[in-house]
């Protein structure tokens, strides 16, 4: 029901709005504190179908990058690019793509390839401080079309923020015989219909950069989509709880932050070790020495986190994999959040982690090899974590017109956290790379 090009919607999309920063950013000299936010959510969502096995619920785990300026925005599950605001504000036009989930028992949901990604056009009209209103029109890869008109608001009180919301949303004949029918499968044709959705975000600040997340929403479905003969319930009902890292809102953002701009050109070798394994020292060289080439872009956000010293940034990055005896060539996008800590002594040293989404085009040797031999299907959208450690060139040989270098290793790597997100094809597994790198700050 769901192929890799719903889910590329999500990767791609993000990826292309944060690369499209570095044109941006060129205009100033200095970077001021961005608004961000990274959070590892859990969801539980309500199973509407009549299952054979008695499923009522499935769970995923959601991990969640937040950034926004006046160009791009990503907001958990969603992100795009602003491509038009009135003069007054109130006006606001925006391309949209957004995660969908899909909820069946976890035991399909890797045959189905994970959950629904769909893109459109918003637009978006400010009533006031307080209160906007949405409307979109969305489709998803098959051009399976859907509209939302939703009602929003935004609230803050002490600690706690809420953002209640009522949503309308008309499902062409397509979208409803695919997604309540089943009709790929075999199942019913369902008409036309409107289902009509109420939810609230909620987040509670705990101190400095650190929040409480939760969301909770139901959905009532139109007359055509209960009728169908595989669906049991007419409500539809999820909720997320997590926590994650933002901007300290007891303080003003800074105006200037210390830590510059980057680029990263880095070259890796595949390996079939895993990160423990890595770690230890134990990395096994890949038979067919497949490799990459990457060029990374970071933006800085931050140059403090809990009152340390965390330069914090937003790394887009494109990923060329080199054909080989056992794959053709393909390219990976990426879109992160970043973390550096330094320690200055003997010399510049930087401890490096980032997490975030990772698509890939055409799915490599390492990562479909382990898949078959555990029986999945591959995912062509994966979690994104990046591992690293550096030296500044300028210290290590006492040049200071080599400040701005760094050169280091990092561990490139992909993987489904242990089958515990829908989001990713319900798998376990991925693949790893040892790289080596020049990054360059300006």
């Amino acid at each position: 029901m769901i192929n890799q090009w719903k889910i590329c919607r999500v990767a791609v999309g993000i990826g292309a709005a944060c690369l499209s920063t570095t044109l941006f950013a060129a205009e100033s000299k200095s970077i001021s504190e961005q608004e961000w936010g990274i959070a590892a959510m859990y969801r539980t969502g309500s199973i509407p179908f009549n299952t054979e096995g008695g499923d009522q619920t499935v769970s995923t785990f959601v991990p969640m990058m937040y950034f926004e300026n006046d160009y791009v925005f990503i907001d958990g599950t969603e992100g795009g690019i602003h491509l038009y605001e009135s003069d007054d504000e109130k006006w606001q036009l925006n391309a949209l793509t957004r995660l969908r989930f899909v909820d069946i028992p976890k035991s399909y949901q890797n045959i189905n390839e994970g959950d629904s990604a769909d893109f459109g056009l918003q637009a978006r009209y400010k009533m006031d401080e307080s209160w906007h209103i949405d409307t979109e029109f969305m489709t998803d890869d098959e051009y399976r079309l859907h509209g939302n008109f939703r009602v929003s608001g935004e609230f803050e009180s002490g600690d706690w923020e809420f953002k209640p919301s009522v949503t309308l949303r008309y499902k062409e004949a397509e979208f409803n015989s695919v997604y309540y029918g089943f009709s790929e499968y075999g199942g019913d044709r369902v008409g036309a219909g409107m289902d009509v959705n109420i939810g609230i975000d909620a987040r509670y600040h705990v101190i400095s950069n650190l929040y409480l997340l939760g969301s909770t929403s139901v959905t009532r479905l139109d007359d055509n989509a209960y009728s169908s003969s595989i669906v049991e319930d007419r409500f539809e009902g999820e909720f997320f709880v997590g926590f994650g890292f933002f901007n300290d809102k007891t303080k003003a953002p800074k105006s200037e932050l210390t830590n510059k701009r980057y680029w990263r050109v880095a070259h890796g070798w595949a390996t079939p070790s895993n990160i423990g394994e890595i770690f230890a020292f134990e990395s096994e060289k890949d038979k067919y020495n497949n490799q990459l080439t990457s060029l990374f872009y970071g933006h800085p956000l931050t140059d403090e986190l809990f009152g340390l010293p965390l330069d914090i940034y937003v790394t887009p990055g494109i990923v060329h994999h080199w054909s080989s005896d056992v794959q053709s060539a393909s390219t990976e996008y990426v879109a992160a959040i970043k973390a550096y800590y330094t320690i200055d002594w003997p010399t510049k040293w930087r401890f490096g982690v980032a997490e975030g989404l990772s698509y890939i085009d055409n799915v490599t040797y390492i990562e479909q090899d382990e898949m078959d031999r555990k029986g999945y299907t591959a995912s062509h959208l994966l979690n994104y974590l990046d591992f690293s450690f550096d030296v500044n060139m300028g210290d290590l040989f006492n040049a200071p017109e080599l400040n701005n270098m760094w050169f280091g290793y990092s561990l490139h790597h992909r993987s489904a956290i242990f089958e515990k997100a829908s989001q990713f094809g319900r798998i376990k597994g991925g693949s790893n790379y040892n790289t080596v790198y020049l990054q360059f700050d300006f």
